[in-house]
């Protein structure tokens, strides 16, 4: 019996610390979670479209110098066509100049679209926004961008703090057509559950950190969801079936440590069911 618990435990810890992709060295994060999206709204020109996302960077936590080169170089050498981000990207005003000059050098075809996170609204918002724009980093605040492709298109819907929903709790997909492929970019997976997000196909969300210390990866004390293990991770859906996307993430919040809930990039290539 001890032998199995054993075997049990070593198979967990592989599971939990081991990535998706083993061809890549990947120096910042614990692992490339790759996911292939079908879905029949997706244009042929978008058929094998490559998503790098990534969210809660919270630089300086865990996440420092040396991780940020790592996820730079790692962005590059996936060569994805759009670079997503969901937020959270610091841990003080005075990284954010240093931050935003790396996050620059990712290079993309459609380049680095992005949204704010809880910590970017409670210090340094206007900073952040005006320094990646400068770059050509885009943050989409309750907006819509459109990547084309010849006549065809696809839709990043960015949503302005998802926490605040007396301001914002009127998805800016409302504004969008059922049969638009759209991508709703949002810090928390809560708001998927919590609004109607009517005309989104499939949402990317981050903000739990994949609870940052759990047990095993089976379970988190703290998962920074209301909704709790529910939304902790991975690929859910809400109550309408909209799939949503949660990633762990990069950085540290309220303890500067993980256990079983690696760090992450996520890599999305999207396929049109025919």
């Amino acid at each position: 019996m001890k032998k199995l618990l054993f075997f049990c435990l070593g198979v967990l810890l592989l599971l939990s610390s081991c990535g998706t992709t083993n061809t890549l060295s990947h120096q910042g994060m614990a692992r490339i979670k790759e996911y292939d999206f079908y879905h029949a709204d997706i244009p042929d020109s978008f058929d094998g479209f490559r998503i790098a996302f990534a969210s809660d960077l919270h630089y300086k936590s865990k996440f420092k110098e040396k991780e940020l080169a790592g996820l730079v170089n790692t962005v590059n050498a996936l060569n994805a066509d759009v670079f997503l981000l969901g937020g959270d990207y610091q841990e003080g005003c005075e990284y954010v100049p240093e931050l935003v000059r790396r996050l620059a050098e990712i290079k993309t075809r459609f380049g680095t679209i992005g949204v704010m996170g809880n910590n970017d609204h409670e210090r340094c918002h206007d900073e952040i926004i005006e320094q990646m724009e400068r770059v050509g980093i885009r943050i989409l605040e309750h907006e819509n961008d459109t990547l084309s492709i010849g006549h065809e298109r696809i839709i990043i819907s960015g949503v302005r703090n998802p926490f605040n929903l007396s301001a914002n709790g009127t998805s800016p997909t409302l504004a969008l057509k059922p049969e638009d492929f759209v991508i709703l970019l949002t810090h928390t997976p809560d708001y998927a559950e919590d609004v109607d997000i009517s005309n989104t196909d499939l949402a990317l969300a981050g903000h739990t950190h994949g609870g940052q210390i759990t047990l095993f990866g089976l379970y988190a004390p703290k998962t920074g969801s209301r909704y709790g293990q529910r939304f902790r991770t991975g690929k859910k859906e809400n109550s309408k079936g909209i799939p949503v996307i949660i990633t762990n993430g990069l950085g540290t919040s309220w303890m500067n440590f993980r256990l079983f809930a690696p760090s992450e990039v996520v890599l999305i290539r999207l396929h049109r069911v025919k």
